[in-house]
């Protein structure tokens, strides 16, 4: 038998944590929920200042003093980031040391996206935790997981990295693949879905 499906009202809070704890909790967040505006507010403030830093030309500086704006804290001063970079909300990512990204990559935070130190990652990259409803009558509705990226993780151009999905320290995930399970350390991963394809294990420093 095939499932049913029928419209349901919004749903009002049933507890007493705030909908930035709901969010971060992978709580379903109906765009109709009294809190959302909280939410938005946060949104359109971070359109503005992605505005900013993908509009004209800046230096390493400025880009850095806008992303860490973006993000709600200092970003180290070893980060390197080429313009433009798209971001929904942002206050949800932190990053470690000597972080590369290149351009045209994309992130979805509102679940939390953790990276650490020596990350690259390459041109028209898509992190995004946040995914819709199954159901098809309550599709405005969103729940998120948070995406971790361990050290010295090299993310390849056109990689799309998929809610609830963490990748362990050194590996490689070769370009086009889209990640929607966790990848082990010392390994190269790739394919859609990304599967691992070989172990890098035995390189000394």
């Amino acid at each position: 038998m095939k499932p049913t499906f029928s419209p349901r009202s919004t749903p009002a809070p049933t507890t007493n944590r705030d909908i930035f704890t709901r969010d971060l909790a992978g709580e379903l967040i109906d765009m109709n929920d009294p809190e959302f505006e909280r939410i938005k507010e946060i949104i359109l403030e971070t359109t503005r200042l992605t505005s900013e830093l993908n509009s004209g030309h800046h230096s390493p500086e400025r880009v850095r003093e806008l992303f860490s704006q973006i993000i709600g804290k200092e970003v180290d001063c070893s980060t390197w980031i080429i313009p433009p970079f798209y971001v929904d909300y942002g206050k949800n990512i932190q990053v470690g040391k000597n972080f590369f990204m290149n351009q045209c990559c994309t992130f979805m935070d509102r679940g939390g996206i953790t990276i650490g130190d020596e990350v690259f990652i390459a041109p028209k990259c898509n992190l995004t935790t946040i995914n819709h409803d199954f159901n098809p009558y309550n599709r405005q509705a969103t729940f998120c997981k948070p995406i971790v990226i361990g050290n010295r993780v090299w993310i390849g151009i056109g990689v799309t990295i998929c809610p609830g999905v963490s990748i362990g320290d050194n590996s490689i995930i070769a370009a086009g693949s889209v990640v929607t399970k966790d990848v082990p350390p010392n390994v190269i991963a790739g394919g859609n879905p990304a599967k691992v394809l070989k172990s890098i294990e035995g390189y000394e420093k």
